[in-house]
């Protein structure tokens, strides 16, 4: 493969299948696994320890995410504050995560890899520390801010990462090895939450982290290497304002949403600022000559149609996130662990397909996946539509452990698909919008979801309570045999008509609450079926690059194939085919990806 700065910007047409170079700069892929993926090193980088330090990061920060639900409770308790105040801990998390993924992209162009590695590690060890040793609740806020900070910087960075070091044609095994440490971190989450809350104390969740977290570092400091692109662009201090104030705003107005209701006046009032800063924000970005966060890369077909399959797909996928442990918890009586212990088999089989949908991708490209998945996915998502207060345990388990085979046929892939048809200088934007559209989503589908849970809930004890008001004939026969069953166990007459109507009432509440939850699932389902439709126009965009030119080796501080603004290395235009490259061009012009069809 010959090195643009080497050739005068001329570029080698050979196939990506090749072997990986071995030419000046870059070195011998160490161990079976990176040759086999056909990674492309820089010097002095290892496959092995790359993969542990990278996957280990991931883990840690996704893993932190899904262990406070089950210490929410023990939490409020101990710092004397309503559920209300306690949600910060988890509301703000989210936030800031919100705010930072959209500037990762130039933080990963600033800062080298390596050291925004280790200083995101340090922010989320620093922070898990914080939290562990909390003696009030601003304390305990403080670090969970400081942990988000760490956390909102890793996914985008790790996932740059992998696109740059893996060819097109191999990046699905190895986003599947990601999705490995990406979904089995939610796995054990409840279930270790659970048991560590039921026998010990919610602070060792966070105490855990600290020596995980040191590690990790130092694994950082010794094994990895900075992977261009590194350019300092300059700082668009209104770009930022309006990122931050735009995406926390809205993320925001979508949270309360979902615990309060969306008429409350701080839901407005997030949701209309959001909007206002994410407008002037997109505005901005668009008139850049240096984008801090490049919006343009949706005029790239398949990364478009891949973001939004995969917002419809987060969506979804809440449903059974956040209602499965309503349903399992408050209505059905499980505690915390067995419900975590319902879900973990699901999980884990998320985890291990996760690498084989990735080997999958590689050999039969999105499309097909896709489709699976999806009749998978709406098919199972439906059946949860029947939930009774009568539905087995087993029914439920073998549900989400098919209903999970499923979404691990979606995730990586999709995105992975649209990722692919980017050019490496876009990578950072890339995975930044990725992870943006996500966390919007994520934060959209649950205030749907759960507006839809809370009114239809509302509509069907309405219903159910209608005819008791009305002194239905079949409602009083009911509350006489409570009455006669309490009176037979020796309660006065006034306590046993009291406890006869409130056993009856409680009945009609939890009825209610399924049926909400049966409706909730109902629109998860039409969600998942307009995925599949969206689904049959996704292609291999690796197929539109047969004969395509091949990305440079990989060398610290080595720029990728075209210059930040949009120019080749040599300071060509792209609007006109480059030496050595095919013009191709789309609706939009010359800014269509190389290979790339619209």
């Amino acid at each position: 493969m010959d090195n643009p700065s080497e050739n005068g910007g001329t570029r080698d047409s050979r196939p990506p299948t090749d072997a990986p170079s071995t030419e000046a700069g870059s070195s011998a892929v160490s161990g079976l696994g990176g040759a086999a993926l056909g990674a492309r090193l820089p010097e002095g980088m290892r496959f092995g320890p790359l993969m542990a330090v990278l996957m280990l990061g991931v883990f840690l920060a996704i893993l932190n995410q899904t262990l406070l639900n089950v210490a929410i409770p023990h939490m409020m308790n101990e710092f004397n504050v309503s559920a209300d105040t306690i949600q910060w801990v988890m509301t703000a998390y989210m936030l800031v995560n919100g705010v930072l993924i959209p500037i990762s992209a130039f933080l990963m162009e600033t800062f080298g890899s390596k050291t925004l590695f280790v200083v995101a590690m340090a922010f989320f060890t620093v922070g898990s520390l914080i939290c562990g040793v909390a003696t009030d609740f601003p304390l305990m806020l403080t670090g969970r801010i400081v942990q988000a900070v760490g956390g909102g910087i890793l996914m985008p960075l790790v996932m740059n990462i992998f696109l740059a070091i893996f060819p097109p044609e191999a990046r699905g095994r190895a986003m599947g090895f990601l999705g490995l440490g990406m979904i089995f971190a939610p796995a054990v989450g409840p279930t270790l939450s659970g048991w560590v809350v039921q026998y010990y104390t919610w602070r060792l969740l966070f105490y855990g982290m600290v020596p995980l977290g040191i590690l990790v570092i130092l694994m950082g400091v010794v094994y990895l290497r900075d992977i261009p692109h590194k350019h300092r662009p300059p700082l668009d201090l209104y770009g930022v304002v309006m990122s931050i104030l735009g995406f926390g705003a809205l993320l925001y107005g979508f949270s309360e949403a979902g615990s309060g209701g969306w008429g409350q006046t701080q839901v407005i009032a997030g949701l209309s600022v959001g909007a206002i800063g994410v407008f002037l924000f997109v505005l901005r970005e668009l008139s850049a000559a240096e984008p801090m966060l490049d919006f343009r890369i949706f005029r790239y077909d398949m990364f478009a149609l891949s973001s939004l399959i995969n917002a419809i797909i987060t969506m979804a996928l809440f449903a059974g996130m956040f209602l499965l442990p309503i349903y399992l918890q408050n209505l059905r009586g499980f505690t915390p662990l067995q419900a975590g212990l319902l879900l973990l088999p699901g999980a884990l089989i998320m985890g291990v397909m996760s690498p084989v949908s990735g080997a999958l991708f590689d050999r039969m490209g999105p499309r097909p996946l896709a489709g699976v998945g999806l009749i998978i996915t709406a098919v199972t998502t439906f059946e949860f539509t029947k939930l009774t207060m009568q539905t087995s345990y087993n029914h439920i388990l073998a549900l989400y452990v098919i209903r999970s085979f499923g979404m691990s046929l979606l995730m990586m892939p999709i995105m992975t698909a649209g990722l692919n048809q980017l050019p490496m200088v876009k990578n950072s934007h890339g995975t930044a919008l990725s992870n943006t559209v996500r966390q919007v989503a994520g934060a959209i589908g649950t205030a749907f979801l759960t507006t839809v849970f809370t009114t239809r809930n509302d509509f069907h004890l309405r219903m159910y309570l209608d005819p008791i008001n009305r002194y239905d004939p079949f409602v009083q026969q009911s509350v006489q045999q409570m009455v006669g069953a309490a009176s037979s166990a020796g309660l006065p007459p006034a306590q046993a008509q009291g406890l006869g109507a409130l056993g009856l009432y409680g009945s009609v509440a939890q009825q209610a609450a399924v049926q909400g939850i049966d409706d909730a699932f109902w629109w998860a389902t039409g969600l998942t079926v307009l995925g599949l439709l969206f689904s049959f126009f996704l292609r291999d965009v690796r197929r539109d690059r047969k004969g395509a030119a091949r990305g440079p080796v990989l060398t610290d501080g080595a720029l990728a194939q075209e210059s930040p603004s949009g120019t080749d290395p040599s300071g060509t235009d792209p609007s006109g085919p480059a030496p050595g490259r095919p013009s191709h061009r789309g609706p939009e012009g010359p800014l269509q990806p190389e290979g790339g069809q619209a």
